[in-house]
């Protein structure tokens, strides 16, 4: 909540393209998860069940997110992370929509909505990074 109330690191670099380039570069469901902050069925994916070494990589604009080695099984239906690959390639803000106080979390170098961050995860950071699938690739 720090981070979303107090301003984010500066990004590594920055990506950006108006939307008809975002549309024309991703499918109509990671447009719709990455650019208009929408969220996937939970258990929609079998990027959770998916535990092998690799990174985790924004789908928009290639940039590394998350290490295999932080992923656990959360059993929320996305897949989770307990830490960022590095600091400053996720950005935190504030969502209070649907009638909850959250912490969304984007990609800081294209501003891609990924998910949202809880204070429920394993140690050693206590944090569940929440992460819709569309909004990864693997490699």
């Amino acid at each position: 909540m720090k981070l979303a109330r107090d301003g984010n690191p500066p990004p590594p670099r920055r990506v950006e393209r108006d939307d008809a380039a975002w549309r024309e570069r991703l499918t109509p469901e990671q447009y719709r998860i990455t650019r208009q902050k929408g969220t996937e069925r939970a258990h929609s994916s079998s990027m959770c069940a998916l535990f092998e070494p690799g990174r985790y990589h924004c789908v928009c604009c290639g940039t590394a997110l998350f290490d295999a080695d932080s992923k656990f099984r959360s059993g929320s239906g996305w897949p989770s992370f307990h830490r960022p690959l590095a600091p400053g390639v996720v950005a935190y803000h504030q969502d209070d929509s649907h009638g909850m106080r959250r912490v969304e979390t984007t990609c800081n170098v294209c501003d891609a909505h990924l998910g949202h961050v809880f204070p429920d995860g394993p140690e050693p950071s206590g944090l569940r990074y929440c992460i819709n699938a569309a909004a990864l690739v693997k490699a």
